[in-house]
């Protein structure tokens, strides 16, 4: 059989063709594939709210139950409308030269008023997950910041004051600071490190936690006579499981930071997740024993989110034995700050400050120490952890003061001691009814 020119033009247009429908079958599966993790990461994060909120109301009084629950309810529908307002385009506003503020108007023009625009390819962010993937993922973030705020003066903060600082705090300081690393800004062109957030969730939530107790003031008998004074929980169980679905919500946390479902890379963050949160959990275990002579269980709670927050900034980047050290010692370090922030009469009801604060800080200035890449270096993320501390703080401290001397941030004494769920909610958490 005699082939003409025409005959092997035909065949190789048509080896061409089915090639290049090959790599589009190829990479829309990829897309696909990544963008399910993705989303699927997202809802693990959206997972950790119920966490917050078995955390807070289970180390909170009963009495309270309602007005946490209530807070940690509305923490997230406010944390993702501001977010879709302003904050997403705050956080990544596409700096042309690295600087420390902008606002993406052409993408909040697209947002709200010609959504179908939206890049939904495999060309956007590498074909690892779409747009919307994108906005709702790191909005998921954003309200966790808030929510670390809500779980450190619980019990006597006015509900508005807490409201009105959480609209201001997540819609406009959270995303400023952000985009200096995940936005292109100048802490990420000095080559500062956070891989999912120790300090720019984290320490920057906590860093909101600390301004709140120390204008807030503590609880109401908290601290007597140069002593500290346990107020017992609501429920030691609800705890717990609150502790065990931020775990959980963790996989998708640190999981869904890759941005993608690489498989060697994703594998590899939740090793070292994991192993921190154990370790952390032994350090805290171990470091309550050694303080208060007994077997602590909220010690070891909190021991497992500080190995947890303190491994979130190097996930990617520590190895499975530096991990362990690195949540080790974040497990130690949040039984001691907590001691420390009693000495201080700073109350914070759940332990807020000590894990997401500290162990923030500790986890940002590791990636300095274990990562394995050369170029981090410890002072840059010193720099970068004293730069978002600084900010961070004072924008914390002046919300709250402002609320202070505006509309009250602490609710009257009264209210303090019967309990806010009656005063404020008409119901109270917990209630045993009697037929007769």
């Amino acid at each position: 059989m005699k082939w003409s020119f025409n005959d092997l033009a035909q065949v190789s247009t048509e080896a061409l063709t089915q090639g290049a429908d090959l790599t589009a079958d190829i990479t829309q599966n990829l897309l696909t594939t990544n963008n399910v993790w993705m989303m699927l990461s997202t809802a693990l994060v959206f997972i950790m709210h119920l966490g917050f909120a078995g955390v807070e109301a289970g180390f909170g009084q009963a009495k309270n139950t309602v007005n946490i629950l209530f807070k940690n309810t509305v923490t997230p529908i406010i944390g993702l409308m501001t977010y879709a307002l302003c904050g997403f385009f705050l956080m990544y506003p596409g700096f042309d030269v690295p600087g420390w503020f902008g606002f993406d108007g052409a993408g909040w023009s697209m947002f709200w008023f010609s959504p179908a625009d939206a890049d939904v390819t495999a060309g956007y962010a590498d074909g690892g997950y779409t747009y919307w993937t994108d906005f709702l993922f790191q909005a998921m973030f954003a309200a966790t910041a808030a929510t670390i705020v809500s779980g450190a003066i619980a019990e006597r903060v006015k509900l508005w004051a807490y409201l009105l600082f959480t609209v201001i705090y997540v819609g406009i300081v959270y995303p400023i600071i952000g985009s200096w690393k995940w936005g292109g800004g100048v802490l990420d062109d000095w080559g500062f490190y956070d891989f999912a957030g120790s300090t720019l969730v984290h320490s920057v939530g906590g860093w909101g936690a600390l301004a709140g107790v120390i204008l807030v003031g503590p609880r109401i008998g908290k601290y007597v006579n140069g002593k500290t004074v346990d107020k017992p929980g609501a429920s030691v169980p609800l705890a717990v499981i609150g502790v065990f679905l931020l775990w959980l919500g963790w996989f998708g946390f640190n999981g869904g930071s890759v941005l993608s479902a690489d498989p060697a890379l994703v594998s590899f963050v939740l090793v070292t997740t994991c192993l921190a949160a154990c370790a952390g959990g032994l350090g805290g275990f171990l470091a309550g024993y050694f303080v208060f002579k007994r077997l602590d269980l909220g010690m070891v709670l909190n021991g497992i989110l500080a190995g947890l927050v303190g491994i979130t900034a190097g996930a990617d980047v520590i190895n499975p034995g530096p991990a362990i050290i690195v949540g080790f010692v974040a497990g130690i370090l949040v039984v001691l700050s907590a001691v420390f922030l009693d000495k201080l009469k700073l109350d914070d009801v759940v332990g807020a400050v000590s894990v997401h604060l500290t162990c923030g800080i500790w986890g940002t200035l590791a990636v300095g120490i274990f990562s394995t890449n050369p170029d981090h270096s410890f002072i840059t993320q010193l720099t970068g952890v004293v730069i978002c501390g600084v900010t961070a703080f004072i924008c914390a401290f002046v919300i709250f003061y402002l609320l202070k001397v505006t509309v009250g941030i602490r609710v009257s004494e009264e209210h303090e001691k019967t309990g806010l769920d009656s005063h404020e909610h008409g119901i109270r958490g917990y209630t045993i009814v009697y037929d007769e």
